[in-house]
């Protein structure tokens, strides 16, 4: 009501979510204004719903008209405390919010600051504060390199929503690429496109996405891709099922494809090429191989609990498949002598290759190896086989094979550490240090080797300053990225920039604070963070199962004046809590 604001004032600030978006005399808003103002006739002061305050009548056009005089607060504080107004008149936070927008929108300026903003697809970085603001999980900790490094993951992530005819896709690369499918979408990383995304609040993303792949133009079968798979551990956070159900035929119909297309009915086990699995030169090569058996095997016992679900007599079949290509996989793949699962060439007379690869962690991230097969995690921290100070190498340091160099194709799976591997590495150690017993690795190591995924995400530009960065593959010795080092005047121009072939931010919810996503509507919270490493951390504003949760710890009780300890709220509602970091679980 413009004439209340030259009224009550001479000059008026606009703010909006923190920002000033214009400071300007009252005269010139009630301009900018002109020809959006209403007028109230008296006769229509009964139909008005919310409160105002009657300051004195105008007579306008012959007509009595009310002067109504309201207040609205648009600013807020950014350091307002639990129970404090926060700028939404004079609410102020329900019980168990803890974190607002406030350090999304401060990384959000932050990396829009640092970026040459090359391709935009459907959210540009001008509106990036507010998708973050709206869509993510919201967290603090002590550790300001993993909380950087979360907060640029789900802004890269943002770069790669692209609206389609056929609706919203996630690409891998921000430019077009040759080897891509329809609207540049490759099948790889979908595994992880899902497994990120599963975590935002907007699902119309990822719904759109995997009808993409199974009623669109998406080539689903281009690349090792297990879909049935990849949308059940969307579901498992969404707690909504309905793609499952609805695309069950289509879902049957691919892993028929797969078996017409790379089963071998004499081995019992499906074979793909290094290069169709995302991994080119690699020392295993072609044939039998952890990666896309891990997958199907996965693929079928997704199919097993869809099909139970719609009462389908297929569950039992499927379920058998399972199992069939489980056993088969670790019966001929698994190496007893080096407590390793290997590549088996597709020659009859063939014997395992002779070198261990990062891939063979592959079953873990499925759960599909038993507690016998833990020794093989050994290796991993091992400095003469994976581990390395910027990321675990994609075969062992050990191998006469193993190379990292700057020449010939620029996308090796001989050495070089990548983000991929990486990703699904940690997602088989989340899973095997919640599910089972060992003595080879711990926590501990988990931790070490996420700090060490968070540190080889940046570069170093050429004035010396150091930003958050992910590309394609990593010299693990060094930190340079190798391909980009390689392709400095490749086109298309910035071909790796922002690549989106991995995860990171699943990680830290469903593995360092530990929400272990479920069927049914049970919450499990089992942190894998150390002792004595973190004196607070917060996960706020998740989404699980159509709830609200939030994580907190905090071991004194002065940083979120919630009291000590580890507590669970969900809808606000405290529901669990621990005086420790310990595994925790809650019917919601």
């Amino acid at each position: 009501m413009i004439e209340d604001i030259k009224y009550l004032c001479n000059e008026v600030i606009i703010i909006k979510s923190g920002q000033i978006l214009k400071v300007a005399h009252s005269n010139e808003i009630a301009s900018l204004a002109s020809g959006r103002v209403y007028k109230i006739p008296e006769r229509e002061l009964s139909n008005l719903k919310s409160p105002f305050y009657i300051e004195n009548y105008l007579i306008r056009d012959n007509e009595k008209n009310e002067k109504i005089v309201k207040v609205l607060l648009l600013g807020q504080d950014p350091y307002h405390g639990d129970g404090q107004a926060h700028g939404l008149c004079f609410s102020v936070n329900i019980q168990g919010q803890i974190l607002d927008r406030h350090l999304s929108d401060l990384y959000a300026d932050k990396f829009n600051q640092q970026d040459k903003e090359i391709y935009i697809q459907s959210i540009s970085n001008k509106q990036a504060k507010d998708f973050l603001a709206e869509n993510i999980p919201f967290f603090e900790c002590p550790d300001k390199d993993i909380e950087e490094i979360y907060y640029f993951r789900w802004w890269t992530y943002r770069k790669h929503i692209k609206e389609t005819p056929e609706g919203f896709i996630i690409t891998e690369f921000l430019p077009d690429v040759s080897w891509a499918g329809k609207y540049n979408g490759i099948c790889c990383p979908a595994w992880f496109h899902f497994r990120e995304g599963r975590w935002l609040h907007e699902q119309r993303y990822l719904n759109d996405y995997a009808y993409y792949w199974l009623r669109g133009g998406g080539d689903v079968r281009s690349y090792s891709f297990p879909i049935a798979n990849a949308i059940y551990q969307y579901f498992l956070v969404t707690g909504n099922d309905s793609i499952l159900k609805e695309s069950y035929p289509e879902l049957v119909s691919n892993f028929n494809g797969w078996e017409k297309e790379k089963f071998n009915s004499e081995t019992g086990l499906f074979w793909q090429t290094d290069n169709r699995d995302g991994m080119e030169i690699s020392i295993g090569g072609n044939g039998y191989r952890a990666t896309i058996n891990s997958y199907m095997a996965a693929e079928a016992n997704t199919l097993s609990w869809v099909a139970q679900k719609k009462n389908d007599p297929q569950g039992s079949y499927f379920h058998e498949k399972a199992e069939a290509i489980r056993n088969k996989m670790f019966d001929l793949l698994w190496d007893e002598q080096a407590s390793f699962i290997k590549v088996l060439p597709m020659d009859s007379k063939a014997i395992l290759r002779d070198v261990r690869e990062l891939h063979g962690y592959t079953p873990w991230s499925f759960d599909l190896a038993n507690h016998s097969y833990a020794i093989a995690w050994k290796f991993l921290m091992d400095k003469n086989h994976f581990f390395a100070p910027y990321g675990p190498t994609t075969a062992e340091q050990c191998h006469p094979k193993f190379k990292v160099v700057y020449e010939g194709h620029e996308c090796q799976w001989n050495g070089p550490s990548w983000p991929f591997a990486t990703a699904m590495t940690l997602t088989g150690l989340a899973n095997l240090l919640n599910d089972q017993e060992q003595n080879y690795i711990s926590k501990d190591d988990f931790w070490t080797l996420l700090k060490i995924y968070t540190k080889s995400q940046h570069l170093t530009l050429d004035n010396g300053n150091v930003i958050p960065w992910i590309d394609e593959n990593l010299n693990p010795f060094t930190g340079d990225w190798i391909s980009r080092t390689m392709l400095k005047n490749h086109q298309p121009k910035e071909r790796g920039r922002n690549y989106n072939h991995s995860s990171f931010c699943d990680l830290v919810i469903s593995g360092l604070v530990g929400i272990r996503p479920q069927s049914e509507d049970v919450l499990i919270v089992n942190p894998l963070i150390p002792e004595d490493k973190w004196d607070y951390f917060c996960l706020d504003h998740i989404m699980y199962h159509h709830k609200k949760i939030c994580i907190l710890y905090d071991k004194t009780g002065k940083k979120y004046s919630n009291g000590k300890g580890f507590f669970i709220f969900v809808d606000g509602k405290r529901v669990a809590s621990a005086d420790a970091l310990t595994k925790m679980v809650c019917k919601l």
